[in-house]
């Protein structure tokens, strides 16, 4: 016979149903511990909690069983975009190259504007809703 006064085995607890939250938050965590976008030195954590609530008689305690994981955060992500009014519509593009107005080839080796439509394109009056930002006044000017 076992020595032991409190027999409550984490692992078998409400019909296993402790253990089986705890293997999804586990999962969790490992498959946040493995994304590239996340920070690999922050710590992430498991809690177990039990909420025990004694009836009148103090004979029976209606447990509650919750598992909380603290993840780590995704990495912010960062870009520009270039903003500009032409009447009463406004704009907004993605700047793709490096500075505003600068022309770069893609990966495809194709001519792009500043904001990835090909030069090409505008040329030939395709997408005539691009604004040449470099011909637009300044303000105050």
């Amino acid at each position: 016979m076992s020595d032991k006064t409190i027999k409550l085995d984490l692992s078998q607890i409400g019909d296993g149903g402790l253990q089986e939250k705890v293997d999804k938050e586990l999962e969790r965590v490992i498959a946040n511990i493995l994304d590239p976008n996340t920070e690999t030195k922050t710590a992430r954590k498991l809690a177990i909690t039990l909420t025990m609530k004694p009836d009148d008689t103090r004979q029976t305690v209606a447990t509650a069983m919750e598992v909380k994981s603290t993840l780590a955060p995704q990495k912010a992500v960062a870009t520009t975009v270039l903003v500009g009014q032409e009447g009463s519509q406004v704009y907004a593009n993605e700047l793709k190259s490096n500075m505003p107005g600068q022309t770069y080839f893609d990966d495809k080796a194709i001519l792009r504007t500043d904001v990835g439509e090909p030069i090409e394109d505008i040329d030939k009056g395709i997408n005539n809703d691009v604004i040449d930002f470099n011909k637009q006044k300044k303000a105050g000017n």
